[in-house]
């Protein structure tokens, strides 16, 4: 993902101040990574056979599929990290396989419920164990273009608070949202050119501002001040809009410019092809 976008404000916002220092502090990521897993494990806590086999929003995918997913690219990170040798002849490998999407999902769900919650366990410690001691500018090999362990670590957060998502909705529980949003907003404001990549779009010259407020209250903001195009809002609501788990016009966000309108509306953290995101109305509004 380009990092074009976000750029220090001036020197009063201290909340985006601390953002900067975030992106290279592998402690707090580290913290952050874990603090977000244990969110997660509070819905997974003692589900029978048939709860874990609850469908989820995400089509094709229930409660068992979100945690091998993130189980599985736990392990991919963890390998990058300590053995990327290993990693790219296994990258190789998958993607000589036009049906590579289908394997990889074939491999996360070889276990029980039970056996997928140990396995998501044992590779997310691994991970967070490599991460501590890894320096965090490095450059490590991923699936698109290589990324430093700490955007690498970055990452692990925002698929996790996601794919989280994904399971309180299957359960139709509402989470806490927490200050780690601002992980999640990090990646999804630095993401503007893979929303157009994605879709085979021009990537435009203009940038756009995001101002978003944390869930202490705190503004957390990315872009030149100055920029004509805005996006404004709850932070909760810019990351459910960019990580695709529910629509727009379900989400209070306030959009000024052409070019804020139309990357919000197609607006992906992720890599890779476009989701289908969610349709309106299917969770309420929360304007």
């Amino acid at each position: 993902m380009s990092s074009g976008l976000w750029t220090l404000p001036n020197p009063r916002a201290a909340q985006t101040s601390k953002m900067a220092a975030m992106a290279t502090d592998m402690a707090t990521l580290c913290d952050d990574l874990l603090a977000e897993t244990a969110d997660l494990e509070v819905l997974l806590a003692d589900l029978g056979d048939e709860a874990w086999a609850t469908p989820t929003p995400a089509e094709g995918w229930d409660v068992k599929d979100q945690v091998g997913h993130l189980a599985y690219f736990d392990d991919r990170a963890h390998e990058s990290m300590t053995d990327p040798d290993a990693f790219i002849a296994h990258r190789a490998d998958v993607l000589s396989h036009p049906d590579f999407p289908d394997r990889i999902a074939a491999e996360s769900r070889r276990f029980d419920g039970r056996d997928t919650l140990a396995w998501f366990r044992r590779a997310r410690a691994a991970l967070v164990d490599a991460a501590r001691s890894a320096d965090p500018s490095r450059r490590v090999p991923w699936y698109g273009p290589d990324m430093s362990v700490a955007s690498s670590m970055t990452a692990r957060i925002m698929e996790t608070w996601a794919h989280g998502q994904d399971v309180a909705d299957a359960f139709n529980m509402e989470r806490k949202p927490t200050d780690r949003l601002r992980h999640v907003a990090f990646i999804g404001a630095r993401a503007l050119p893979n929303s157009y990549q994605a879709r085979g779009m021009p990537v435009p010259d203009a940038a756009v501002r995001v101002e978003l407020r944390g869930p202490s209250g705190d503004l957390w903001t990315f872009g030149p001040e100055g920029a004509t195009d805005t996006v404004r809002g709850p932070a909760l609501d810019f990351c459910l809009a960019v990580t695709q788990r529910r629509h727009l016009d379900d989400l209070d966000l306030d959009l000024h410019g052409p070019v804020a309108t139309e990357w919000m509306s197609i607006a992906q953290a992720f890599a890779g092809p476009p989701g289908s995101g969610r349709k309106p109305g299917q969770f309420g509004s929360r304007s």
